[in-house]
C-alpha cells in the first residue's frame, strides 16, 4: 500500500480572511491515501473520491473564477489562490458536502502548492 501524500491548499491574499472564517491551512489539504482522494477546505467543503472514478487530470487553463469553495451542477471550485488550480474529472461521479449540504461532484477544481505532484500521483493511479 503506498504511503499516504499531503498537498497543501494553495493560498494567496486571502488566506487570512479564510483562515478566520475557519477554511485556512490549519483545517484544509488535499490527501491521497490508499484507494481515496480526500479534499477538505475547513467546514466549507469535504469530499471522498475513490480513486478508481478519476478519469482525467489536467492542469487548469483559463481564468479562476473565484477563491473558497464555488460551484454547483456538479462542479466545484476549492482554492485559496488563482494559480495552481488542477482540474479533475470524475466518473461515476462522487459525493462532497459543501456547506454541510450533500453535493455531486463530476468536475473538481482544487488549487495545490505542488500541481505537478498531485497531477503525477493522481495519473499515475489511473494505469
Amino acid at each position: 500500500m503506498a504511503p499516504t501524500q499531503e498537498f497543501p491548499i494553495r493560498y494567496g491574499v486571502s488566506r487570512p480572511l479564510l483562515s478566520v472564517l475557519g477554511a485556512g491551512p490549519r483545517f484544509s489539504g488535499v490527501t491521497v491515501d490508499g484507494d481515496t482522494l480526500r479534499v477538505r477546505m475547513g467546514w466549507m467543503f469535504k469530499a471522498e473520491v475513490p480513486l478508481s472514478s478519476i478519469t482525467g487530470v489536467k492542469p487548469h487553463k483559463g481564468f479562476v473564477g473565484g477563491i473558497g469553495v464555488h460551484g454547483g451542477r456538479g462542479w466545484w471550485l476549492v482554492n485559496g489562490g488563482i494559480k495552481g488550480i488542477v482540474d479533475i474529472t470524475i466518473d461515476p461521479p462522487a459525493s462532497a458536502r459543501v456547506l454541510g449540504v450533500r453535493a455531486r461532484l463530476k468536475k473538481l477544481q482544487v488549487g495545490v502548492e505542488s500541481p505537478e505532484e498531485l497531477m503525477a500521483v493522481l495519473s499515475g493511479s489511473r494505469r
